[in-house]
């Protein structure tokens, strides 16, 4: 079955968007104003690479960056982006686990093969992915350590069932600690049915 795959219809400022991104701050939304006046990506053709950054897996749909985002501004920021291209093209790798070595009619072969396209879309599409791959290191894992840095960026949403309130970075608001005891009570075989009510209407007034 056919598949969609993002594309650019321009990816020449692919490299200067990436170099920006790893020594610009951080913003609490990429938006048009901060790719325009931050990143300094001012083309028409340039608003299409905050879709592709979602597509990457950088942004949310808000925008706002993801933990793969801070990735882009350290030292495996290579390898975060060759993650990210794993992401967006994930029916190309599933195809072929090397697509991003394939080039030429080779590729253009796998997009129309994955994404059921005509000639000029496949073209667009492979020209994108090969722009993209040749910025990431897909030689290099996501190790440990950065993957330790994702998971202690994302918000961790826990649910108190005592108060119902949903909070995250690991805090919980107004948690409320209940204790539970259970108690066993060995009845004597030779009891009567006199004795063992009374052993449950003790228990009962003890605990009310």
């Amino acid at each position: 079955m056919a598949v969609s795959l993002p594309y650019l219809v321009s990816y020449k400022n692919a490299p200067a968007l990436f170099e920006k991104i790893a020594s610009a701050k951080i913003p609490e939304t990429f938006s048009h104003s901060f790719l325009q006046s931050t990143i300094g990506l001012k083309g028409s053709n340039d608003r299409a690479f905050i879709p592709l950054l979602r597509n990457l897996g950088f942004i949310d749909q808000s925008g706002a960056p993801t933990p793969h985002y801070r990735l882009l501004k350290g030292e495996k920021r290579r390898a975060a982006l060759a993650e990210g291209v794993r992401r967006a093209y994930r029916p190309l790798f599933d195809a072929d686990q090397n697509a991003h070595g394939l080039t030429g009619d080779k590729l253009k072969s796998l997009v129309a093969q994955v994404a059921g396209t005509d000639d000029d879309m496949t073209g667009r599409i492979a020209g994108t992915f090969s722009a993209l791959s040749r910025l990431g290191d897909f030689n290099a894992e996501v190790v440990d350590d950065v993957k330790d840095e994702i998971n202690g960026a994302k918000k961790i949403e826990l649910t108190s069932e005592s108060s119902g309130q949903i909070v995250d970075k690991g805090r919980v608001a107004g948690l409320r600690t209940e204790f539970h005891y259970n108690i066993q009570v060995h009845l004597p075989s030779n009891g009567t049915e006199e004795v063992y009510l009374n052993i449950f209407n003790a228990l009962r007034k003890t605990f009310q």
